[in-house]
């Protein structure tokens, strides 16, 4: 049997999603207690990697187990876990359903507060300039028109080719903070981050919001932004099919 498990974490203590040589890794923590309770070896597979310090409101792991499980599973599983890992919700789905390779639409949100609060410290990114939203938003459009984003993935990844399709890219103020809201079929390594270092120098005039075309159709990572501080960054949703879920 398969089984989608849905997991929110906070990422400070954390090098990442995926497990790592030497060091702690979310998807460690939830392989090690779901091991324990099912007493048997599991080994999960994430929708996709979270870089280290960044957060997720909604990751999806799938793993296989011999027989069903029984409702105290939650409570068991989260138990196990520190406070910074919660186990939300278990699916049975199909025996060939992948958490990674059947998602059609992944979400990331990035968090940003204007005043400073230490009541967000590490779960949104302080930045006291002035935001230009009808600025920062023209760059978001300009994010749809295109495709190809090798210009913001990591330099060093295995990937067959650098196609993702956009479908939302917006930012928006709510109160003191605000919000950039950005979802496609999959993302590069390092892309959003890229994106919103991008956004930031566009807001700043030091990138001209007219020249993100071309940054784009270069293609070269070095003419995009420096990466945003990963303490802003959420994985906020993966969508799914509804017919791999019995």
């Amino acid at each position: 049997m398969r089984f989608f498990i849905e997991i929110s974490y906070f990422g400070k203590n954390y090098h990442g999603w995926q497990i790592q040589e030497n060091a702690s890794s979310v998807q460690e923590e939830i392989d090690n207690a779901l091991s324990l309770i099912l007493k048997q070896k599991i080994k999960t597979l994430g929708s996709g990697r979270t870089d280290s310090g960044v957060h997720a409101l909604s990751q999806v792991a799938h793993f296989d187990y011999d027989r069903p499980v029984d409702k105290s599973f939650l409570y068991k599983v989260n138990s196990f876990l520190s406070n910074d890992i919660s186990v939300n919700s278990i699916k049975q789905v199909r025996g060939n359903a992948s958490a990674r390779f059947d998602a059609i639409t992944r979400e990331y949100i990035y968090k940003i507060h204007s005043i400073k609060s230490p009541f967000k410290n590490n779960r949104s990114l302080f930045y006291p300039k002035k935001i230009n939203l009808k600025l920062i938003n023209k760059a978001c459009h300009i994010l749809l028109e295109h495709k190809d984003f090798k210009t913001f993935s990591k330099v060093k990844t295995d990937v067959n080719n650098y196609i993702c399709a956009i479908n939302k890219s917006q930012f928006k103020k709510e109160g003191d903070n605000y919000i950039f809201s950005i979802s496609s079929n999959r993302f590069l390594r390092g892309m959003v981050r890229a994106i919103m270092g991008t956004i930031f120098q566009i807001n700043e005039g030091k990138i001209s919001v007219d020249s993100l075309n071309d940054i784009i159709l270069k293609k070269d990572r070095k003419f995009a932004g420096p990466s945003a501080p990963p303490q802003g960054l959420y994985l906020s949703k993966v969508i799914y099919d509804q017919d791999i879920y019995l």
